[in-house]
């Protein structure tokens, strides 16, 4: 998937002319700020995982990291990230441009509650020079299957 496949994910809902792409790399929460011209902490960065052999989506605010101890008692398994590979077969996105959005079925989405004290973030939309700003509510209704979770701690 690219952000083509996401951009056809927008149709239905009439958003997909809201997605911005850039002329530089929005890899990384740093990267994206800096295309975005934001605070690293509204850039909304989607963190992949294998819980008990599904994959877990979870889309975090860019100044936080996983809390070991609230991930394993939430999920009831310890937090272990994909590879790159695994990333990309498991998601059809790669690494830089993970979202979650058009993403396969039976991929389980988190939103964490870090999310919630910005009045908009940035996720990505597929691609390495990519995203879309959303409120968090927008952020639920576009996230097929999404649950709020609080699983994240600020660096």
């Amino acid at each position: 998937m690219s952000i083509a496949a996401v951009r056809e994910y927008f149709k239905p809902f009439g958003i997909e002319n809201r997605i911005l792409e850039f002329d530089v790399s929005s890899a990384t929460v740093e990267l994206a700020a800096l295309a975005l011209e934001c605070e690293q902490c509204r850039i909304a960065k989607t963190l992949s995982f294998d819980c008990n052999g599904e994959t877990l989506l979870i889309v975090t605010a860019g100044d936080c990291k996983i809390d070991n101890a609230k991930y394993k008692q939430q999920f009831q398994c310890k937090a272990k990230m994909l590879t790159a590979e695994e990333v990309l077969a498991r998601t059809g996105h790669a690494v830089g441009g993970v979202c979650p959005f058009a993403v396969p079925n039976g991929v389980k989405i988190c939103l964490d509650v870090s999310l919630k004290r910005f009045q908009t973030v940035f996720p990505a939309c597929g691609s390495a020079n990519s995203a879309i700003e959303l409120t968090p509510d927008e952020l639920e209704m576009y996230t097929q299957n999404s649950v709020w979770v609080d699983v994240c701690k600020v660096k």
